[in-house]
């Protein structure tokens, strides 16, 4: 049967384009193409076929936004998926649509080798989650004869959240890792070249003395000395090397990221692994950073680290990566909410901070990780469901209340450890983390 693939963008020009690329998928019937130019167009096109299996949406056009398609997207339960599309360079209406529950995202120009293999990444996921939604909903109908019908519908609602989640961090991962990749490769090719150009350099630097010391009796001509003079050429011999050594640093810098990128996708250690702790706050860190900076009306977020030294812990380290990302995502939502409610004269008197601290316990047998801040605190009646699935109190569509319960059943289920939180109002919050160093037989054969 024919994937229904529905594109939404504003050009009058894509759909005769998409369709004479994709010509041999629409005559082998393997592709059915529909095409919309808004996102209202869209909505029509969704009830006119509601088994189109995924969508790929720009996210600027007029009437209604890629984004707003979105949200009402993730209001109908219908097994699809969506891949945004957005200008180069435009990370914050991206990361947006990520939050907001998109398979992935491409850039403008369409590469369309790109959009073939995220087409077809995309229609493998959604056959996926149509398998799983089919056999979820056969065990709906089995449990319906139970008696206890409340907390069967508890446990879908948990398994909708893993799925959710675990979809959204699946592509995070994967966005990361592509990310890291793509930036890694021009990198190494600089890299690589910069020892030479510096040698090319000095050799016609050295040439160029020489020329000067045999000419010290014979006078240069006008020409060549108006052109010294116009072009510097002493500022030149003296800057040339710093130039290359402030180049060298950078790539220095992007290379260290891309490890970081790398280390916090981990999409090559899908089983447990001993890793080292650190390496997996301090990526997650990263990945934040352009949070924690300076922003209008206060100044940037510290960010205290205090480590102990650990030994390496067998973990799911992508999966406990999220569970960073999560907490402390939370805890830099809450001390921006906090600051709305502050003068700057508060501000500047008691700086925002988070502070991380990790040590051992239990003769060695255990790590912990403390994540704490200073903001304004948890109620009780709030902090007695924050593990709860879908609980939230951010606004309706910045927050889906998944995080904090993904995070603990990873935690709990996954590595047999636990997840708390401890919080007054006006004290500030903190969450514990505390998992074995070592994974026990039984457990892993369970999982």
């Amino acid at each position: 049967m024919s994937a229904k693939i529905l594109f939404v963008d504003d050009e009058p020009d894509l759909e005769s384009l998409i369709s004479q690329k994709f010509r041999k998928k629409i005559r082998a019937e393997e592709w059915q193409l529909l095409f919309a130019h808004n996102g209202i167009k869209a909505l029509e096109k969704l009830e006119e076929h509601p088994d189109l299996d995924m969508v790929v949406t720009d996210i600027n056009m007029p009437e209604m936004d890629g984004l707003t398609l979105l949200s009402k997207l993730n209001q109908i339960n219908l097994p699809l998926k969506t891949v945004v599309i957005s200008a180069d360079g435009d990370i914050k209406n991206i990361r947006k649509a990520m939050n907001f529950g998109a398979f992935d995202f491409l850039t403008k120009p369409i590469d369309f080798q790109d959009l073939e293999i995220t087409i077809n990444k995309t229609l493998r996921d959604v056959q996926q989650l149509k398998e799983t939604q089919r056999l979820r909903h056969s065990e709906a109908r089995a449990r319906e004869q139970a008696d206890d019908l409340q907390s069967c519908l508890q446990d879908l609602k948990k398994t909708q959240a893993q799925l959710i989640q675990t979809a959204k961090m699946s592509c995070l991962g994967q966005m990361v890792a592509g990310i890291a990749h793509e930036i890694n490769n021009p990198v190494n090719f600089i890299y690589g070249n910069i020892s030479h150009l510096s040698n090319y350099i000095q050799n016609l630097l050295r040439l160029l003395h020489l020329y000067q010391h045999h000419q010290q009796s014979t006078p240069p001509s006008s020409e060549i000395q108006a052109e010294i003079a116009a072009i510097d050429l002493e500022f030149i011999i003296a800057d040339l090397p710093q130039i290359l050594v402030s180049m060298k640093g950078g790539v220095d810098r992007i290379q260290k990221i891309v490890l970081s990128l790398r280390n916090f996708s981990r999409l090559d250690e899908a089983n447990i692994k001993s890793v080292d702790i650190h390496e997996g706050i301090k990526s997650s860190l990263l990945i934040l950073h352009n949070q924690l900076q300076i922003r209008a009306a206060r100044p940037e977020i510290q960010v205290i680290e205090e480590y102990s030294n650990l030994p390496l812990v067998e973990c799911y380290a992508g999966e406990l990566n999220q569970v960073f990302i999560n907490i402390l995502s939370n805890a830099i939502d809450a001390l921006n909410e906090y600051n709305k409610q502050r003068s700057l004269d508060d501000i500047l008197a008691c700086p925002l901070a988070i502070t991380i601290r990790t040590f051992l316990l239990e003769e060695n047998s255990r790590v912990v990780i403390q994540i704490r801040d200073n903001g304004p605190g948890i109620t009780a009646e709030v902090k007695d469901h924050i593990f709860e699935p879908f609980f939230t109190t951010k606004p309706v569509g910045e927050g889906t209340g998944l995080g904090l319960y993904i995070s603990y059943q990873i935690v709990l289920e996954k590595h047999g450890g636990a997840l708390k939180c401890f919080s007054e109002v006006g004290e500030g919050s903190e969450f514990w983390i505390e998992i074995p160093i070592r994974q026990t037989r039984a457990k892993l054969d369970l999982i």
